[in-house]
């Protein structure tokens, strides 16, 4: 080998640490933190603008969250470093499956096609399906 190629490979392992550290400085791919019923509303006002929620249920760790916004339910389920928002009929929700303190929601969606959200209990007592 020669001087030419440890040359190269200097240089490349200089650019690549420059590109993490640009990264790491502009907090690119940096989670945005558990969610709670505020954040929730935010973002789901932002997804789906003009409606209104009447109840939200945020997962026990904060990795998802539904909200029932008539006969509509509006899911977020964590995809890469974001959120996924879904809308499904609130019967659909309802009754989908919970075991073991999960609540899995089928999404048909090849992009999240299923939103596993931690619940203490499901379907909610206080509305009706």
């Amino acid at each position: 080998m020669d001087k030419s190629y440890f040359i190269q490979l200097a240089a490349s392992m200089a650019a690549v640490a420059a590109l993490v550290g640009l990264a790491a400085w502009v907090g690119i791919s940096r989670p945005g933190g558990p969610l709670d019923v505020e954040r929730v509303r935010a973002i789901l006002a932002v997804e789906f603008p003009g409606r209104t929620l009447d109840a939200v249920w945020v997962a026990a760790d904060g990795s998802g969250a539904l909200a029932r916004s008539g006969g509509m339910a509006l899911v977020l389920c964590p995809i890469g470093d974001g959120f996924a928002a879904r809308q499904i009929p609130w019967a659909q929700a309802v009754s989908s499956s919970f075991r073991n303190g999960q609540l899995r929601i089928d999404l048909a969606d090849i992009a999240a096609p299923v939103a596993t959200i931690a619940l203490p209990s499901w379907p909610p007592k206080d509305l009706a399906a």
